[in-house]
């Protein structure tokens, strides 16, 4: 589920130029980031910037000649493929991540964890008025069940919550279709996810409580070659659950033309289960302080996907980098004076069983977790960080990681801005963990995300090498310095 990454507001743009081979002792560059944040040509590297520009620059090396992180993706989507909560490739998935990364010389282990086991079924849509014409379908997950033999209704078409309203007479017996468009991709706004996110979400249960029988989803992506995407819902206790699935962009279009020809009537069939919850678990992996190891920083991923495709960018890609990240250091000697902590949390896509699990079993320790970090955004090339903090700590936070990033220029521009950090980290923020998301250059992934197009073959191993250099020199320069980032 990817939560996307909200961007709230944006700070300068951190134009830098590529560095060549790191010199003997660092020198000044002649562009650094200022203490407030903000690119200042001229200026006097900070002292954060003159401490680790050659470590910085010894890490995206070594991470950008590895193909670590590459390899072991091939194994954990051909190998194992999609990973649904409850699913036995799930079991395997966390076997096997946990063994990859002893193997890598990690201190690693499970934490368990129970989560939802919903299962999809048979499932079938097809337009049986005012023409006969199947429909390309994938129920949301968590759905309930049709009736037993399918349910055949008339449906309504709206493009917002006050369309829903407004037809509120007429959906009373229906199936209503959320028709909502998500924008283009744009360098600035991104994808728009966000605001459209909550019709999948929340569509059903205020569907349902004007009468509506049933919900089909126009997918959410801005490009599709009839392709159904799915994704959580989440039903609303006090009204009555009625089954949901998405249709593809081609066909919530046709029936929109369709329903503004006269009346359309749709037959909808899904079979899917919710069995007991299954037992699962966290993955954990350490590299220890040399001076700190009870203070932690962790760099988190999630290890479980949904049930089609390969869950390749999703969260495959962010997985395997953080594994990864922990290898480079490790190789290259690198030992800071925190902990570093990898922490692959299951269940993110329906139910952030994990998240929780995760907080609650290291309650005691998380004041003394000095940042969290997480990769969600696929394998693409990274291209900033988005800081969720405590609103009193968050100029000198941003602030602070944009000092950081400034190490990163040779990966490209980066930008730091306030912002969401992430799914699984939500249970952390309100404890007083600063939290930090892996921001991505990813016009392609809602090409992508929640499909059977989630496959290895869109993931690039150069973009997601340099994806293990941000996440590495991140980690390690947050786990190295005398003090917090959060620190006045």
């Amino acid at each position: 589920m990817l939560t996307r990454l909200v961007m709230i507001r944006l700070v300068p743009l951190l134009l830098l130029l590529a560095c060549g081979p790191p010199p003997a002792a660092p020198a000044p560059s002649p562009a650094w980031i200022s203490d407030t944040g903000t690119f200042q040509p001229g200026t006097p590297a900070s002292p954060l910037a003159r401490d680790y520009a050659a470590t910085a620059a010894s890490i995206i090396a070594a991470a950008r000649a590895d193909r670590g992180a590459y390899t072991k993706l091939v194994q954990l989507t051909d190998r194992i493929g999609n990973r649904l909560s409850g699913s036995p490739a799930l079991d395997r998935a966390i076997a096997w991540a946990a063994q990859a990364m002893k193997e890598d010389g990690h201190d690693a282990r499970t934490e368990p964890v129970s989560v939802p086991h919903w299962v999809r079924g048979l499932e079938h849509a097809a337009i049986t008025a005012p023409v006969e014409r199947p429909l390309a379908v994938l129920g949301l997950g968590g759905t309930v069940p049709t009736p037993k033999g399918g349910l055949t209704a008339p449906i309504v078409v709206v493009r917002g919550w006050d369309e829903l309203d407004r037809k509120a007479a007429q959906i009373k017996g229906a199936i209503v279709l959320y028709d909502v468009a998500l924008p283009a991709w744009d360098e600035v706004k991104g994808s728009g996810y966000g605001d459209v996110a909550p019709f999948r979400s929340r569509g059903p249960s205020r569907a349902a409580q004007l009468g509506a029988v049933g919900v089909l989803m126009r997918s959410i992506t801005a490009h599709s070659l009839r392709t159904p995407h799915t994704g959580a819902l989440k039903y609303d206790p006090a009204q009555p659950r009625i089954p949901a699935a998405a249709v593809t962009v081609e066909d919530a279009e046709l029936l929109a033309r369709l329903a503004e020809q006269g009346p359309v009537t749709v037959r909808l069939q899904l079979e899917s289960q919710q069995l007991p919850d299954a037992p699962s678990a966290n993955v954990i992996g350490e590299l220890r302080g040399r001076e700190r190891p009870d203070e932690v920083v962790v760099l988190g991923a999630h290890i479980d996907s949904w049930d089609v495709g390969q869950g390749a960018h999703d969260d495959g890609a962010g997985c395997v980098e953080v594994m990864q990240a922990l290898t480079v250091l490790r190789r290259l000697g690198l030992r800071p004076r925190r902990t570093i902590r990898v922490v692959l949390f299951t269940n993110e896509e329906n139910g952030l069983a994990g998240a929780r699990g995760y907080a609650e079993a290291h309650a005691s320790e998380l004041p003394r977790t000095v940042l969290a970090v997480e990769t969600d955004s696929g394998g693409f090339p990274p291209r900033g960080f988005s800081v969720e903090v405590k609103p009193e700590l968050a100029p000198r936070t941003v602030a602070r990681v944009t000092q950081l990033a400034a190490l990163l220029r040779p990966l490209g521009p980066f930008q730091v801005t306030p912002g969401h950090s992430g799914a699984d980290l939500s249970p952390l923020i309100p404890a007083g963990v600063p939290g930090v998301g892996l921001v991505t250059n990813d016009p392609q992934y809602f090409d992508y995300h929640h499909t059977e197009a989630d496959t290895l073959d869109k993931v690039d191993p150069a973009q997601l090498a340099d994806g293990v250099a941000a996440l590495a020199v991140l980690g390690y320069v947050a786990a190295d310095l005398p003090d917090r980032v959060d620190a006045p």
